[in-house]
């Protein structure tokens, strides 16, 4: 049987209940202007937290798009934070518009989780990469390969949520965290990754294929 699925992100329920509050309230007290634009403002936090299911790929070896956005950035860099090697980083900016809901790349156990509090950049900026609040998943596949998924706040984003707990094992395209309103993701890939994307492609969670793994 169809596992059923509630297309909120959980987080959201909160924010939703209080505007849709808001917009009752002022309903009653016949504010025609303002409860209008409470009521929009209702339906674009419902918009935002969203959580619409994703198809797969079934190919064993598919490295996976960790969010929704837009890739700004692939290239080799040295990654002295968290994997302590040469590595593809690949840098993906989700708007407002996006759905923000984060998933796994590929199947593997959590090794650690770094939190840092930082800045709130432009998370399209290297400033807002290397100095913005971040949470850092970084993973060990079966194989051994080992990756990073860096999730980073941005100039309206001011809360990481993150899931995953080390020692979890997560599969591919598994859910694992969001970010409020606005930010980034950055992958640490191994080199041997064959990289599928370019800088300027739009990518969906758990759908886009960024690469394999051989």
């Amino acid at each position: 049987m169809k596992e059923q699925h509630i297309p909120v992100a959980g987080e959201g329920y909160p924010f939703i209940v209080f505007a849709a509050f808001v917009t009752m309230i002022l309903a009653v007290l016949d504010y025609d202007m303002a409860a209008f634009a409470a009521m929009l403002v209702t339906g674009f936090v419902l918009y935002f937290f969203r959580d619409p299911s994703r198809i797969i790929p079934a190919a064993e070896d598919a490295l996976v798009s960790p969010a929704d956005g837009k890739v700004i950035l692939v290239e080799k860099v040295f990654d002295d934070r968290f994997v302590n090697e040469q590595v593809y980083k690949i840098s993906i900016f989700m708007n407002v518009f996006d759905v923000h809901v984060n998933r796994a790349p590929f199947p593997a156990t959590v090794e650690a989780i770094t939190y840092s509090p930082g800045r709130f950049y432009s998370a399209d900026t290297e400033r807002g990469a290397l100095e913005n609040e971040f949470c850092a998943i970084t993973m060990a596949s079966e194989s051994g390969y080992r990756f990073a998924v860096v999730q980073v706040a941005g100039l309206i984003a001011r809360r990481i949520v993150c899931w995953a707990e080390k020692g979890d094992a997560l599969g591919r395209g598994q859910r694992f965290g969001l970010i409020r309103f606005g930010s980034r993701v950055d992958l640490y890939l191994p080199l041997k990754t064959q990289i599928e994307v370019a800088t300027g492609q739009k990518v969906k969670a758990g759908e886009t294929v960024l690469g394999y793994l051989s």
